[in-house]
Protein backbone atom coordinates (compact mmCIF):
# COMPACT_ATOMS: atom_id res chain seq x y z
CA UNK A 1 0.00 0.00 0.00
CA UNK A 2 1.56 3.16 -1.03
CA UNK A 3 0.60 5.32 2.01
CA UNK A 4 2.07 8.43 1.50
CA UNK A 5 3.13 10.75 4.92
CA UNK A 6 2.45 14.29 2.99
CA UNK A 7 -0.25 15.29 0.99
CA UNK A 8 0.94 14.94 -2.69
CA UNK A 9 0.73 18.86 -5.01
CA UNK A 10 -0.84 17.04 -7.87
CA UNK A 11 -2.70 14.27 -9.21
CA UNK A 12 -4.47 13.42 -12.57
CA UNK A 13 -7.49 12.04 -10.55
CA UNK A 14 -8.08 12.83 -6.58
CA UNK A 15 -10.80 10.37 -4.96
CA UNK A 16 -12.33 11.33 -1.78
CA UNK A 17 -13.53 8.17 0.21
CA UNK A 18 -11.71 4.97 1.47
CA UNK A 19 -14.36 2.36 1.65
CA UNK A 20 -15.26 0.12 -1.42
CA UNK A 21 -16.32 2.85 -3.99
CA UNK A 22 -13.53 4.79 -3.37
CA UNK A 23 -11.08 1.76 -3.79
CA UNK A 24 -12.45 0.75 -6.88
CA UNK A 25 -12.54 4.06 -8.31
CA UNK A 26 -8.54 4.36 -7.17
CA UNK A 27 -8.36 1.52 -8.64
CA UNK A 28 -9.85 1.76 -12.42
CA UNK A 29 -8.29 5.13 -12.25
CA UNK A 30 -4.17 4.06 -12.02
CA UNK A 31 -5.28 1.30 -14.40
CA UNK A 32 -6.70 3.76 -16.96
CA UNK A 33 -2.98 5.49 -16.65
CA UNK A 34 -4.10 8.57 -14.00
CA UNK A 35 -1.83 9.35 -11.51
CA UNK A 36 -3.93 8.94 -8.82
CA UNK A 37 -4.54 9.94 -5.32
CA UNK A 38 -6.98 8.66 -2.84
CA UNK A 39 -8.08 10.89 0.13
CA UNK A 40 -9.69 9.08 3.32
CA UNK A 41 -10.97 11.44 6.04
CA UNK A 42 -10.24 8.79 8.96
CA UNK A 43 -7.07 7.11 10.53
CA UNK A 44 -7.61 4.09 8.42
CA UNK A 45 -9.31 3.16 4.85
CA UNK A 46 -12.79 0.86 4.81
CA UNK A 47 -14.05 1.81 8.63
CA UNK A 48 -17.02 3.53 8.48
CA UNK A 49 -19.92 1.80 5.88
CA UNK A 50 -18.33 -1.04 3.75
CA UNK A 51 -17.37 -2.81 7.13
CA UNK A 52 -21.04 -2.90 8.52
CA UNK A 53 -22.44 -4.11 4.84
CA UNK A 54 -23.77 -7.24 4.23
CA UNK A 55 -21.02 -8.63 2.14
CA UNK A 56 -22.52 -10.49 0.01
CA UNK A 57 -23.56 -10.50 -4.13
CA UNK A 58 -26.40 -11.52 -6.24
CA UNK A 59 -27.64 -11.39 -9.90
CA UNK A 60 -30.92 -11.76 -8.69
CA UNK A 61 -31.70 -8.08 -9.84
CA UNK A 62 -34.36 -6.08 -11.04
CA UNK A 63 -32.83 -3.29 -13.07
CA UNK A 64 -31.16 -4.52 -16.00
CA UNK A 65 -28.65 -2.24 -16.19
CA UNK A 66 -27.65 -2.49 -12.47
CA UNK A 67 -27.98 -6.45 -13.49
CA UNK A 68 -24.97 -5.23 -16.08
CA UNK A 69 -22.95 -3.92 -13.53
CA UNK A 70 -22.83 -6.50 -11.23
CA UNK A 71 -21.86 -9.13 -13.72
CA UNK A 72 -18.71 -7.11 -13.99
CA UNK A 73 -18.14 -6.78 -10.46
CA UNK A 74 -18.63 -10.91 -9.89
CA UNK A 75 -16.20 -11.30 -12.82
CA UNK A 76 -13.53 -9.36 -10.79
CA UNK A 77 -14.15 -10.85 -7.34
CA UNK A 78 -14.22 -14.53 -9.10
CA UNK A 79 -10.18 -13.19 -10.89
CA UNK A 80 -9.37 -10.85 -8.00
CA UNK A 81 -5.69 -11.99 -7.68
CA UNK A 82 -5.09 -11.58 -11.64
CA UNK A 83 -7.36 -8.63 -12.22
CA UNK A 84 -5.24 -6.65 -8.89
CA UNK A 85 -1.98 -8.25 -9.69
CA UNK A 86 -1.53 -8.43 -5.61
CA UNK A 87 -2.10 -11.42 -3.62
CA UNK A 88 -1.69 -9.64 -0.15
CA UNK A 89 -5.43 -9.57 0.09
CA UNK A 90 -7.95 -12.28 -0.63
CA UNK A 91 -12.16 -11.24 -0.91
CA UNK A 92 -12.31 -14.82 0.07
CA UNK A 93 -15.77 -15.69 -2.43
CA UNK A 94 -17.87 -18.10 -1.46
CA UNK A 95 -20.60 -19.27 -3.55
CA UNK A 96 -23.26 -20.44 -1.13
CA UNK A 97 -26.58 -19.05 -2.92
CA UNK A 98 -29.26 -16.31 -2.29
CA UNK A 99 -32.04 -17.88 -1.63
CA UNK A 100 -35.76 -15.71 -1.20
CA UNK A 101 -38.43 -16.95 0.21
CA UNK A 102 -42.30 -16.13 -0.27
CA UNK A 103 -45.10 -16.82 1.98
CA UNK A 104 -47.86 -15.11 0.11
CA UNK A 105 -49.09 -15.91 -3.63
CA UNK A 106 -48.83 -12.33 -4.57
CA UNK A 107 -45.27 -12.41 -3.98
CA UNK A 108 -44.72 -15.95 -5.36
CA UNK A 109 -46.33 -14.29 -8.65
CA UNK A 110 -43.73 -11.09 -8.49
CA UNK A 111 -41.08 -13.74 -8.15
CA UNK A 112 -41.85 -15.68 -11.09
CA UNK A 113 -42.24 -12.23 -13.00
CA UNK A 114 -38.58 -11.47 -11.52
CA UNK A 115 -37.36 -15.04 -13.29
CA UNK A 116 -38.96 -14.59 -16.36
CA UNK A 117 -37.41 -11.46 -16.97
CA UNK A 118 -34.12 -12.15 -15.77
CA UNK A 119 -34.06 -15.22 -17.99
CA UNK A 120 -34.66 -12.82 -21.08
CA UNK A 121 -31.76 -10.90 -19.73
CA UNK A 122 -29.69 -13.59 -20.30
CA UNK A 123 -29.68 -14.86 -17.11
CA UNK A 124 -30.73 -18.21 -17.38
CA UNK A 125 -29.71 -20.10 -13.88
CA UNK A 126 -32.71 -18.86 -12.17
CA UNK A 127 -34.55 -21.27 -10.62
CA UNK A 128 -38.47 -21.42 -8.78
CA UNK A 129 -38.92 -24.27 -6.42
CA UNK A 130 -42.38 -24.23 -4.52
CA UNK A 131 -42.97 -24.61 -1.03
CA UNK A 132 -42.60 -28.80 -0.84
CA UNK A 133 -39.27 -28.41 -3.12
CA UNK A 134 -37.57 -25.85 -1.04
CA UNK A 135 -38.28 -27.75 2.05
CA UNK A 136 -36.96 -30.76 0.89
CA UNK A 137 -33.93 -28.71 -0.51
CA UNK A 138 -33.46 -26.45 2.92
CA UNK A 139 -34.96 -28.50 5.44
CA UNK A 140 -34.72 -25.04 7.69
CA UNK A 141 -37.38 -23.56 5.53
CA UNK A 142 -40.94 -22.80 7.42
CA UNK A 143 -44.21 -24.22 6.50
CA UNK A 144 -45.50 -21.24 5.32
CA UNK A 145 -42.98 -20.35 3.03
CA UNK A 146 -44.85 -21.29 -0.38
CA UNK A 147 -42.29 -20.63 -2.69
CA UNK A 148 -38.61 -19.63 -3.44
CA UNK A 149 -36.46 -18.20 -5.89
CA UNK A 150 -32.93 -19.53 -5.82
CA UNK A 151 -29.54 -18.90 -7.56
CA UNK A 152 -26.60 -21.16 -6.22
CA UNK A 153 -23.90 -18.79 -7.84
CA UNK A 154 -24.37 -16.19 -5.83
CA UNK A 155 -22.41 -15.74 -2.55
CA UNK A 156 -20.34 -13.71 -0.09
CA UNK A 157 -17.32 -11.56 -0.27
CA UNK A 158 -15.16 -10.06 2.64
CA UNK A 159 -15.56 -6.22 2.41
CA UNK A 160 -12.32 -5.45 3.97
CA UNK A 161 -10.25 -7.52 2.26
CA UNK A 162 -11.68 -6.95 -0.98
CA UNK A 163 -11.26 -2.74 -0.33
CA UNK A 164 -7.70 -3.37 0.79
CA UNK A 165 -6.94 -5.38 -2.80
CA UNK A 166 -8.25 -2.81 -4.42
CA UNK A 167 -6.19 -0.29 -2.85
CA UNK A 168 -2.93 -2.08 -3.09
CA UNK A 169 -4.12 -3.63 -6.72
CA UNK A 170 -4.34 0.23 -7.38
CA UNK A 171 -1.12 1.13 -6.73
CA UNK A 172 -2.61 4.71 -5.67
CA UNK A 173 -1.16 7.01 -3.26
CA UNK A 174 -3.56 7.09 -0.10
CA UNK A 175 -3.63 9.91 2.31
CA UNK A 176 -5.01 9.21 5.64
CA UNK A 177 -6.46 11.95 7.88
CA UNK A 178 -7.07 13.69 5.31
CA UNK A 179 -10.51 15.52 4.92
CA UNK A 180 -11.88 17.51 1.77
CA UNK A 181 -12.83 20.94 3.06
CA UNK A 182 -13.60 22.69 -0.26
CA UNK A 183 -12.89 22.69 -3.96
CA UNK A 184 -10.51 25.00 -5.69
CA UNK A 185 -12.01 26.26 -9.71
CA UNK A 186 -11.45 28.24 -12.00
CA UNK A 187 -13.92 29.23 -15.23
CA UNK A 188 -16.47 26.63 -14.03
CA UNK A 189 -13.74 23.87 -14.26
CA UNK A 190 -12.62 21.82 -10.72
CA UNK A 191 -8.37 22.71 -10.52
CA UNK A 192 -8.00 21.42 -7.42
CA UNK A 193 -9.13 19.85 -3.38
CA UNK A 194 -8.74 21.23 0.12
CA UNK A 195 -8.17 19.39 2.77
CA UNK A 196 -6.96 19.45 6.70
CA UNK A 197 -3.45 18.67 5.32
CA UNK A 198 -3.05 21.38 2.59
CA UNK A 199 -4.18 21.59 -0.86
CA UNK A 200 -3.84 19.32 -4.48
CA UNK A 201 -4.03 20.40 -7.70
CA UNK A 202 -6.29 17.41 -9.92
CA UNK A 203 -7.37 16.95 -13.40
CA UNK A 204 -10.39 15.45 -12.33
CA UNK A 205 -12.02 15.33 -8.75
CA UNK A 206 -14.26 11.53 -7.40
CA UNK A 207 -16.70 12.36 -5.03
CA UNK A 208 -17.22 9.01 -3.85
CA UNK A 209 -17.87 9.08 0.23
CA UNK A 210 -20.59 6.99 1.19
CA UNK A 211 -23.24 9.21 2.65
CA UNK A 212 -20.97 11.96 3.55
CA UNK A 213 -20.93 12.39 -0.68
CA UNK A 214 -24.10 15.13 -0.52
CA UNK A 215 -22.23 17.55 2.03
CA UNK A 216 -18.74 16.97 0.46
CA UNK A 217 -20.21 17.56 -3.44
CA UNK A 218 -22.33 20.37 -1.84
CA UNK A 219 -18.73 22.20 -0.95
CA UNK A 220 -18.62 23.01 -4.83
CA UNK A 221 -22.09 24.06 -4.96
CA UNK A 222 -23.15 20.60 -6.62
CA UNK A 223 -26.95 19.36 -5.29
CA UNK A 224 -26.95 15.82 -4.90
CA UNK A 225 -30.29 13.93 -4.87
CA UNK A 226 -28.98 11.76 -1.61
CA UNK A 227 -30.00 10.54 1.60
CA UNK A 228 -28.47 8.99 4.49
CA UNK A 229 -30.56 6.03 5.96
CA UNK A 230 -29.50 4.54 9.17
CA UNK A 231 -29.07 0.68 8.77
CA UNK A 232 -28.40 -2.17 11.60
CA UNK A 233 -26.61 -5.68 11.52
CA UNK A 234 -27.03 -8.23 14.38
CA UNK A 235 -23.99 -10.74 14.99
CA UNK A 236 -24.34 -13.40 16.42
CA UNK A 237 -21.37 -15.56 17.03
CA UNK A 238 -20.57 -19.25 17.47
CA UNK A 239 -24.21 -19.92 16.28
CA UNK A 240 -24.35 -23.24 15.50
CA UNK A 241 -27.64 -23.07 14.44
CA UNK A 242 -26.65 -20.95 11.38
CA UNK A 243 -24.70 -23.95 9.07
CA UNK A 244 -21.74 -22.07 7.58
CA UNK A 245 -22.32 -23.53 4.31
CA UNK A 246 -25.91 -21.87 4.43
CA UNK A 247 -27.10 -19.52 1.87
CA UNK A 248 -27.95 -16.11 2.34
CA UNK A 249 -31.91 -16.44 2.80
CA UNK A 250 -34.27 -13.72 2.59
CA UNK A 251 -37.86 -13.35 3.82
CA UNK A 252 -39.41 -11.63 0.91
CA UNK A 253 -42.55 -10.27 2.32
CA UNK A 254 -40.51 -8.43 5.05
CA UNK A 255 -36.63 -7.82 3.54
CA UNK A 256 -35.10 -9.63 6.96
CA UNK A 257 -32.73 -11.71 5.99
CA UNK A 258 -29.87 -13.53 7.10
CA UNK A 259 -26.29 -15.13 6.09
CA UNK A 260 -23.83 -16.89 8.01
CA UNK A 261 -20.66 -15.10 9.16
CA UNK A 262 -17.30 -16.07 11.35
CA UNK A 263 -19.12 -19.04 13.15
CA UNK A 264 -22.08 -17.83 13.63
CA UNK A 265 -24.42 -15.51 11.65
CA UNK A 266 -25.10 -11.95 10.28
CA UNK A 267 -29.13 -10.79 10.73
CA UNK A 268 -30.01 -7.42 8.96
CA UNK A 269 -33.44 -5.38 8.13
CA UNK A 270 -34.27 -1.82 7.38
CA UNK A 271 -37.57 -0.88 8.80
CA UNK A 272 -39.54 0.81 5.64
CA UNK A 273 -40.26 3.49 8.00
CA UNK A 274 -36.40 4.74 8.89
CA UNK A 275 -36.55 8.38 8.18
CA UNK A 276 -32.82 9.89 6.97
CA UNK A 277 -30.76 11.31 8.76
CA UNK A 278 -27.72 13.07 8.70
CA UNK A 279 -24.60 11.77 7.48
CA UNK A 280 -22.46 10.98 11.01
CA UNK A 281 -18.47 9.07 11.58
CA UNK A 282 -20.52 7.37 14.37
CA UNK A 283 -23.67 5.89 13.42
CA UNK A 284 -24.99 4.74 16.91
CA UNK A 285 -26.82 1.32 16.56
CA UNK A 286 -30.27 0.71 18.63
CA UNK A 287 -30.10 -2.42 20.75
CA UNK A 288 -33.69 -2.78 20.22
CA UNK A 289 -33.13 -3.85 16.62
CA UNK A 290 -31.90 -7.15 18.06
CA UNK A 291 -35.68 -7.43 19.08
CA UNK A 292 -36.82 -6.67 15.80
CA UNK A 293 -35.16 -9.42 13.94
CA UNK A 294 -35.19 -12.27 16.75
CA UNK A 295 -38.65 -12.31 18.52
CA UNK A 296 -40.99 -14.23 16.99
CA UNK A 297 -43.58 -12.01 18.37
CA UNK A 298 -42.44 -9.31 15.83
CA UNK A 299 -43.50 -8.97 12.22
CA UNK A 300 -40.29 -8.74 11.47
CA UNK A 301 -38.51 -11.54 12.80
CA UNK A 302 -36.58 -13.75 10.60
CA UNK A 303 -38.91 -16.91 12.76
CA UNK A 304 -41.56 -16.20 10.46
CA UNK A 305 -39.73 -18.04 7.60
CA UNK A 306 -37.39 -20.40 9.28
CA UNK A 307 -38.88 -21.88 12.86
CA UNK A 308 -35.10 -22.56 14.12
CA UNK A 309 -34.78 -18.91 15.13
CA UNK A 310 -37.81 -19.27 17.79
CA UNK A 311 -35.44 -22.24 19.45
CA UNK A 312 -32.38 -19.26 18.98
CA UNK A 313 -34.92 -16.56 21.11
CA UNK A 314 -35.95 -19.02 23.33
CA UNK A 315 -32.69 -20.29 24.46
CA UNK A 316 -31.51 -17.16 25.06
CA UNK A 317 -28.20 -17.34 26.26
CA UNK A 318 -26.61 -16.31 23.04
CA UNK A 319 -24.53 -13.19 22.86
CA UNK A 320 -24.90 -10.63 20.02
CA UNK A 321 -23.76 -7.37 19.25
CA UNK A 322 -25.80 -4.74 17.11
CA UNK A 323 -23.67 -2.49 14.28
CA UNK A 324 -25.19 0.11 12.58
CA UNK A 325 -24.09 2.43 9.00
CA UNK A 326 -25.89 3.94 6.71
CA UNK A 327 -27.27 3.66 3.48
CA UNK A 328 -26.49 6.53 1.10
CA UNK A 329 -30.32 6.62 -1.15
CA UNK A 330 -31.26 8.03 -4.55
CA UNK A 331 -34.99 8.61 -5.21
CA UNK A 332 -35.00 5.54 -7.78
CA UNK A 333 -32.59 3.34 -5.59
CA UNK A 334 -29.59 3.34 -8.23
CA UNK A 335 -26.66 5.14 -8.33
CA UNK A 336 -24.85 8.45 -9.03
CA UNK A 337 -22.39 8.35 -11.61
CA UNK A 338 -20.03 10.81 -13.81
CA UNK A 339 -19.66 14.18 -14.14
CA UNK A 340 -21.62 17.02 -12.18
CA UNK A 341 -22.67 20.68 -13.51
CA UNK A 342 -19.23 21.74 -12.37
CA UNK A 343 -16.77 20.30 -14.97
CA UNK A 344 -13.70 17.96 -13.94
CA UNK A 345 -16.28 17.03 -10.62
CA UNK A 346 -17.40 13.42 -10.75
CA UNK A 347 -19.70 11.58 -8.30
CA UNK A 348 -19.80 7.97 -7.42
CA UNK A 349 -22.27 7.10 -5.11
CA UNK A 350 -25.85 6.60 -4.15
CA UNK A 351 -25.74 3.00 -4.14
CA UNK A 352 -28.91 2.27 -2.01
CA UNK A 353 -27.14 -0.71 -0.18
CA UNK A 354 -25.78 -2.15 -3.13
CA UNK A 355 -22.36 -0.67 -2.82
CA UNK A 356 -20.19 -3.91 -2.23
CA UNK A 357 -21.72 -5.35 -5.33
CA UNK A 358 -22.23 -2.44 -7.93
CA UNK A 359 -19.47 -0.10 -6.89
CA UNK A 360 -16.73 -1.78 -8.78
CA UNK A 361 -18.42 -1.76 -11.92
CA UNK A 362 -19.81 1.39 -11.04
CA UNK A 363 -16.30 2.91 -10.51
CA UNK A 364 -15.28 1.51 -14.04
CA UNK A 365 -17.65 3.57 -15.48
CA UNK A 366 -16.59 6.70 -13.76
CA UNK A 367 -13.53 6.41 -15.03
CA UNK A 368 -14.61 5.41 -18.48
CA UNK A 369 -16.63 8.85 -18.29
CA UNK A 370 -13.41 10.76 -17.11
CA UNK A 371 -11.22 9.08 -19.86
CA UNK A 372 -13.82 9.44 -22.30
CA UNK A 373 -14.02 5.95 -23.17
CA UNK A 374 -17.54 5.74 -22.50
CA UNK A 375 -19.78 8.62 -24.26
CA UNK A 376 -21.29 10.25 -21.41
CA UNK A 377 -25.04 9.78 -23.48
CA UNK A 378 -24.45 6.25 -22.81
CA UNK A 379 -24.31 6.29 -18.85
CA UNK A 380 -28.13 5.31 -17.67
CA UNK A 381 -26.95 6.46 -13.89
CA UNK A 382 -26.18 10.45 -15.03
CA UNK A 383 -26.91 13.10 -12.46
CA UNK A 384 -29.06 14.60 -14.61
CA UNK A 385 -31.77 12.11 -15.27
CA UNK A 386 -35.06 11.69 -14.23
CA UNK A 387 -35.44 10.25 -10.71
CA UNK A 388 -38.65 7.84 -10.63
CA UNK A 389 -39.80 7.35 -6.77
CA UNK A 390 -39.20 3.64 -5.93
CA UNK A 391 -40.82 2.42 -2.83
CA UNK A 392 -38.82 -0.61 -2.79
CA UNK A 393 -36.63 -1.63 0.03
CA UNK A 394 -33.09 -2.07 -1.00
CA UNK A 395 -31.48 -5.25 0.03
Amino acid sequence: MRYARELPGTADLVVIGGGIVGAATAFHGARAGLRTVLLEARPALCTLTTPVAAGAFRLQFEDRDELRLVRESVDLFLNFRDATGQDRYDPRVSLQGYLWLATTQATAARQRNLVERLRGWGQADVEIMDGVEVRRRFPFVGPDVVQARWRGGDGFVDTKELTFGLAEGSGAEVVLDCRATGFETARGWVTGVRTTRGNISAGSVVVACGPFSGSVAGLAGVSLPVEAVRRHKLWIPALDAVAPGAPMTIDEETGAHWRPAFGGAWVLWTDPSTAPSEPTQAVAPDPAFAFDVLDPARPSSVARVAPFWRDVWEHGAHHWLVQAGQYTVTPDRKPILGPTSLEGLHVNTGYSGHGIMLGPAGSRTVVDLITGAMDRAANPFALERPFELDETPSL
